[in-house]
């Protein structure tokens, strides 16, 4: 069972990883949108930025209540 704890811990990072990733690019391209005053790279910008912190929210909330899922059923 010390795996999957393991196994879970290890998901939980990698999807807040991912999600800080994709916002990062997601205020790049916003900030360039703003530059350039281009409002496509602006709507695409917020998008990102949006979706990013979604999959963080995901990664924080949904992925470790799959441990209690599992742990539970037993």
């Amino acid at each position: 069972m010390e795996f999957f704890t393991s196994a879970i811990d290890t998901a939980k990072v990698i999807v807040c990883a991912l999600g800080a990733g994709l916002g990062v690019w997601g205020l790049i391209n916003l900030l360039e949108g703003y530059g350039n005053d281009n409002p496509g790279a602006k709507s695409q910008g917020m998008k990102q930025l949006m979706a990013g912190g979604g999959v963080v929210l995901v990664g924080m909330q949904l992925v470790p209540l799959l441990a209690n899922l599992f742990s539970t059923g037993g």
